[in-house]
């Protein structure tokens, strides 16, 4: 309680404007300060703590309703009525039916929160937290918006996904503040744990089907049910923009259905606002580190069950170092919207009748997405670990403590310089991870194994987890590091020739990386002045120079880019020697590990990450996108179709050589592709 009350009391004048629009150049940002929560925590009653008085600051006074009426609300909407209808003529049975099937949808759907249950898991999860993590560091100014936003408007949180840990903590989180407690869109997966999805339905998790594109009743029903709960303010809306967890630790391509669902009431006139709070979690290190490892060589992911998170326990006994939650300044969706979406067009047909989003408001709307994902990892800490993580992924065969201090040392520097959020022990400590990583990890090297088969996927364990530290940074690095490729590339000193191979590139990695759409020019111009300020180029009015002392930082930047590189080569290499005509994009995967595997056997690759299935779909989707690769429809099964002579002029491209002549063969010999299908 002091502690809410001492965060209280710093609350500054600039918190009476919450909104903000997006900010676009992480260099522009202040970023607030830390406080541990656990402090408390460790000195005081976990119990006394879960039964204290609760009492949230609500949406303009307003009481939450029970789950009951909330339910009662939904099935008599008019949008609802509407589709009930509607799906009763298509189908032929009765609207009776149709809509005690919406009935038993929304049943299978709501949560169902209750403060007891809430109370259950704040006692569970501080004893958890206390022993799992050092800290769990909160920005209190984030906090202090926040508290004044859910007065004002509805609010959507939208935090980065990482762990199962996301949604538990923020629940926890937002208990500890004295604010509403959010319903979360959960996955139906929970649904199948004993007791354990129950409760968590009690805590406000509402379960939604993983896919569901053609169920026009079922769409209806979950749309109605979130802007119902948002339209009234009855609680938060969470929901993560990624749709899943990522196993690799990059940010993954954002997905928009829910986002333009709890857009579409601002847009028809509903509300006159929406705050949309992104939140960046950063973990110095993640519970599921190994079993992602092992997602990615093709271990499927273990079923979630009750059994199963009891076994898990035993993480208990372990150090996860600190954690950091970053609430970033609530996006007013009015000022988003302003200049770039028409609402008059949502008045042309009632409100009850459903609409798709026309085509400006889809690509506002994963325009929006993006750059939410963006603000999440420019505020996402980052702990030594990770800089450690990817020198040694770039020296694997290992390298002496000093030169690992000196590199660490100077990569912190230029980290910093581009803008990096970096966590650092103080004067006095030494560089070095603060968390119990595995040994396999830091050494670089698997154990001893019967078959070669076996030491290559322990070995591929072993650098995929390390591969996950790097990657919470590569969004610091991913721009300059294409324009040093597209530097070596160009083989040409001349602005607009590195342009052409930085854009060619960026088209190549945009599903590996956040790369907002349309931004190729402001991502060159970043890049440049990046490495401008860091003294590495000097850029005139149609050159590009290198400076004396840039070769290092240039070489470094290029090595970041290398494993994805390497591992688009060995699909590229994959599609043109060793695949067959009725291919299907569901053997894709476990065709190219193999041929990968192969390679790493004969000693002829020795990139590990190649055998990453997100490499993999990633390369797939470029190649797709690109035309290289083309899906083609034969009886019930969609194959894919080769183009190998493009597919070839990738590969060379990826190897860096001239890009621009490589571009003119490659679409040249689209052109033939396409004539030729």
């Amino acid at each position: 309680n002091l502690f809410r009350t001492r965060s209280r009391k710093r609350r500054s004048p600039s918190a009476s404007s919450p909104c903000s629009s997006l900010v676009t150049h992480p260099m522009l940002k202040k970023r607030d300060s830390f406080e541990d929560i656990l402090e408390e925590r460790r000195h005081s009653s976990d119990l006394r703590y879960a039964l204290r008085c609760y009492t949230p600051t609500l949406y303009k006074g307003l009481v939450p309703c029970k789950a009951s009426m909330l339910k009662s609300i939904v099935l008599q909407s008019d949008h609802l009525q509407y589709v009930i209808k509607q799906v009763s003529s298509e189908s032929g049975d009765s609207t009776e039916c149709v809509a005690e099937e919406a009935s038993l949808i929304l049943d299978e759907m709501a949560h169902r929160l209750q403060l007891s249950t809430v109370r259950f898991f704040v006692f569970t999860l501080s004893k958890a937290f206390k022993r799992l993590f050092r800290s769990v560091c909160v920005n209190e100014e984030g906090i202090q918006r926040l508290q004044q936003a859910v007065q004002e408007h509805p609010v959507v949180l939208l935090p980065s996904h990482r762990s199962y840990m996301d949604f538990l903590m923020m629940s926890y989180l937002l208990y500890m503040y004295d604010l509403p407690l959010p319903v979360i869109a959960a996955g139906m997966d929970f649904m199948s744990m004993k007791f354990v999805g129950e409760m968590l339905r009690m805590s406000g998790a509402f379960f939604i089907r993983r896919s569901f594109g053609g169920d026009k009743l079922y769409w209806a029903v979950f749309s109605e049910y979130v802007k119902t709960m948002l339209r009234n303010g009855y609680a938060p809306i969470e929901f993560f923009l990624e749709g899943t967890r990522s196993r690799t630790c990059k940010s993954l391509t954002p997905k928009t259905g829910l986002l333009n669902i709890v857009m579409e009431p601002f847009f028809k006139g509903e509300l006159f606002d929406v705050n949309l709070v992104p939140v960046s979690i950063s973990y110095e290190r993640i519970l599921e580190e190994s079993l992602y490892a092992r997602e990615l060589l093709g271990i499927p992911k273990p079923k979630e069950s009750t059994s199963g998170l009891l076994k898990a326990r035993r993480v208990l006994s372990e150090d996860y170092g600190s954690m950091y939650v970053y609430f970033g300044h609530p996006v007013s969706v009015r000022s988003l919207t302003e200049g770039k979406i028409t609402r008059s067009q949502y008045n042309l047909l009632p409100r009850c009748i459903p609409q798709k989003p026309s085509a400006d408001t889809h690509e506002f709307l994963n325009d929006t997405a993006f750059r939410l994902v963006r603000i999440q990892e420019g505020n996402m800490v980052l702990k030594p670990w990770v800089l450690i993580a990817t020198l040694l992924l770039q020296n694997p065969d290992g390298m002496d403590l000093s030169s690992l201090a000196e590199q660490t040392d100077w990569l912190r520097h230029l980290a910093l310089a581009f803008g990096a959020f970096l966590d650092w022990p103080g004067k006095g400590s030494q560089s070095q991870p603060q968390t119990d990583h595995s040994n396999q990890s830091v050494r670089m090297s698997g154990s001893q194994d019967t078959t070669p088969e076996e030491a290559v996927f322990h070995q591929a364990v072993v650098v995929l987890s390390c591969a996950s530290y790097r990657n919470q940074i590569l969004h610091v690095f991913l721009r300059p590091a294409l324009l040093a490729v597209a530097m070596q590339s160009a083989n040409s000193n001349r602005k607009d020739d590195v342009y052409n191979c930085f854009n060619f590139l960026r088209n190549m990695f945009s599903s590996e990386f956040i790369l907002c759409p349309g931004d190729s020019v402001q991502d060159f111009e970043e890049a440049c002045y990046l490495l401008m300020k860091r003294g590495v180029l000097q850029v005139l009015e149609h050159e590009i120079v290198m400076s004396a002392s840039g070769h290092s930082t240039l070489a470094f930047l290029s090595s970041v880019l290398d494993p994805f590189l390497q591992g688009y080569q060995v699909v590229s290499r994959y599609l043109c020697e060793e695949t067959n005509e009725n291919l299907t994009e569901k053997e894709f995967i476990p065709a190219v590990r193999n041929f990968a595997l192969k390679l790493i056997l004969a000693g002829r690759l020795k990139c590990y990450e190649a055998l990453s299935s997100d490499l993999q779909k990633n390369a797939l989707a470029a190649f797709l996108r690109l035309k290289a690769v083309m899906k083609v429809k034969v009886g019930d099964q969609v194959t894919l179709k080769v183009n190998k002579i493009a597919v070839n002029s990738l590969e060379d491209t990826l190897g860096k050589s001239d890009v621009i002549s490589h571009q003119n063969s490659w679409w040249s010999s689209m052109a033939m592709f396409e004539i030729a299908i």
